[in-house]
């Protein structure tokens, strides 16, 4: 039962946040919301593969002209590591889990 209620919430805030083209509209400011876009976009990125620092920019434009606070959130919440000017994705059991909080 759990299951179902997240996943209708995570749809009803991907709905809500993101355009038609698959664009972020704003970055939610209710924290729960806002871990379930950044993980929304860091589920589009490669496991395993490194990204140089105008790349992962360029991805995170796709969605939204604000690269680097979304590239600082990726980081904070455990999404990618960073290496000088190199990002990688975290296995997904590093990252912040919205279900929790």
């Amino acid at each position: 039962m759990e299951q179902t209620a997240n996943a209708a919430y995570k749809a009803s805030v991907l709905r809500n946040f993101l355009t038609e083209d698959g664009r972020i509209s704003q970055i939610p400011a209710k924290y729960k919301k806002k871990i379930i876009i950044l993980e929304y976009m860091a589920e589009q990125l490669e496991l395993g593969r490194t990204y140089p620092e105008k790349e992962i920019n360029d991805f995170i434009q796709q969605f939204h002209a604000d690269y680097a606070t979304i590239r600082r959130e990726f980081i904070i919440h455990h999404y990618m590591r960073r290496n000088t000017e190199i990002y990688e994705c975290n296995p997904r059991d590093m990252w912040t889990k919205w279900e929790q909080i």
